[in-house]
């Protein structure tokens, strides 16, 4: 009997009742294991409704009733670990560990969370004229959405409710459709740690329910990670509407290696950066800028480390990398690396036809590493958001960094070198919203901010950390003067002397 995914509204599992439903796949199989239910308009509203009733208490409670529930939280999502891993393999395909290392990612957030009381404190101007004090503070904006993507089903969501309803607001997540049941299990581990009805709601679905979320009035700010194209059209039409967005787009990210780098080091960061999680991430190293004349030496320690990585189902211990998300997916990252030698690039590995013996059906594609790519060639351009690394030559550091910058998307960049000077420069001078030095992947820890420049962030708040309580908060600022007691009017006796 075919599992099926339902929303989870007010507090407790709500049937899908649009008649609805999309297909939930196993990658590694290639057999739709689950159906997941479509919100139509009219359950949308219902689990914002429920946001809203819920709001109307939420908002109103202390730090210290919030802050308790995510402490039982965290240690719930500590304990069931291993199973939201689990569920993230089997509608992901991602291998144990690196699910593990995103339930990991997330749990940073909610320590982030369960001190929320530092990064809501407000300030306070005595005297700042007779009798005069001015205060700041923030509060909660009522009901938000977050919109997520298929490649970190447990983190990304965790990179915004934790935060949101520490903040005192509550939350709806439109997950993605094609891995949806870890989201169900942390909005069950909310309840099991005592979240009241209705400040959680998961809705799942397709266009329909995301441009309810975008248009409803009640919506008051909306964040999302994806693609560009998505962002850019989120960040439209959520502004237009009077919402509050911040929307992560897609990348493509440069790692420079410079002549005087550790090859070795640098090789080694490479291959985990750009085939780790196959690829499917948005911090993912999909291009590698070799300097001066350390090319061919660089890409032929890449090309002997990329061979040995094994390629297996994420369920078996031994897999080093799983399949991609979907065989659609799959099929199109393929055609850039079939493509890539009309246009420039010297194919060093081509993965397009592996498979994967006893799993003959999943979605399977190897390590590709193309060489002297072109800046005009579309595996270059377009973001892959798979198993594909391309090699770039470049004469000098300058030559580099305008490769870098050139490129329309801003969203995390690495440098290799044992030179600081060198390394200092380019974290100034790079366009790009997170750098790394020596380090491939540079996501920042959960109090600091995560979020690219350019066409890889739409809005003005990048995710989680100060930015992310900023976000789901809103200023007021409020001006007092009390008369002094001593000045009350004859015949009030407040027991207050008369001479000041």
């Amino acid at each position: 009997m075919t599992k099926i995914v339902n929303h989870w509204i007010g507090g407790k599992t709500a049937e899908g009742a649009s008649g609805t439903y999309g297909p939930v796949t196993n990658p590694a199989t290639g057999e739709v294991t689950t159906k997941v239910a479509f919100a139509s308009v009219e359950e949308v509203d219902a689990a914002v409704a429920a946001a809203k009733e819920a709001f109307r208490t939420w908002g109103q409670s202390s730090l210290a009733q919030r802050t308790s529930i995510l402490f039982k939280f965290r240690a719930l999502l500590d304990a069931h670990r291993d199973e939201i891993a689990e569920l993230i393999t089997a509608e992901h395909g991602k291998v144990h560990s690196d699910a593990l290392g995103e339930v990991a990612r997330g749990l940073e957030i909610v320590d982030l969370a369960c001190g929320i009381n530092v990064q809501l404190k407000g300030e306070l101007s005595t005297q700042v004229t007779s009798r005069v004090d001015v205060a700041s503070i923030r509060q909660p904006l009522g009901v938000v959405a977050g919109i997520t993507p298929f490649n970190f089903p447990a983190m990304v969501p965790m990179w915004m409710f934790p935060l949101a309803i520490a903040c005192g607001n509550t939350f709806v997540l439109k997950p993605s459709e094609k891995d949806p049941s870890a989201s169900v299990r942390l909005a069950e581990l909310l309840a099991e740690a005592g979240l009241p009805e209705g400040v959680f709601n998961v809705v799942h679905g397709d266009k329909v329910a995301v441009d309810r979320l975008l248009e409803h009035p009640d919506v008051k700010a909306v964040s999302f990670v994806g693609s560009t194209p998505i962002a850019r059209y989120i960040h439209t039409t959520a502004s237009a509407n009077g919402k509050r967005v911040q929307a992560l787009g897609g990348a493509k990210n440069h790692m420079l290696v410079l002549p005087d780098a550790d090859l070795d080091a640098a090789a080694d960061a490479a291959v985990s950066a750009a085939y780790g999680s196959a690829g499917e991430r948005c911090m993912a190293i999909s291009a590698v800028v070799a300097v001066g004349a350390i090319g061919d030496e660089l890409v032929e320690k890449i090309r002997e480390r990329a061979e040995k990585i094994k390629i297996g189902p994420g369920d078996d211990p031994t897999s080093e990398m799983g399949p991609l998300i979907t065989a659609t997916h799959r099929d199109k990252v393929a055609s850039y690396v079939a493509g890539a030698a009309d246009e420039g690039a010297e194919v060093v590995l081509d993965g397009t036809g592996h498979t994967v013996d006893g799993y003959e059906n999943g979605h399977w594609i190897g390590i590709s590493l193309l060489d002297k790519v072109p800046t005009t060639a579309k595996a270059y351009q377009d973001e892959i958001f798979g198993p594909v690394l391309c090699v770039l030559r470049a004469e000098t550091y300058e030559e580099a960094l305008d490769l870098v910058n050139a490129s329309p998307f801003g969203n995390g960049t690495a440098i290799f070198t044992r030179d600081g000077g060198a390394a200092r420069r380019f974290q100034l001078e790079v366009e790009a919203g997170m750098v790394g030095v020596n380090v491939p992947i540079p996501v920042p820890v959960g109090y600091h901010s995560f979020g690219g420049w350019k066409d890889s962030l739409f809005g003005d708040h990048h995710i989680y950390g100060n930015d992310g309580t900023h976000f789901y908060t809103r200023g007021k600022v409020v001006t007092t003067r009390w008369p002094d007691p001593a000045d009350a009017p004859s015949g009030v006796d407040l027991g207050f002397p008369r001479n000041h």
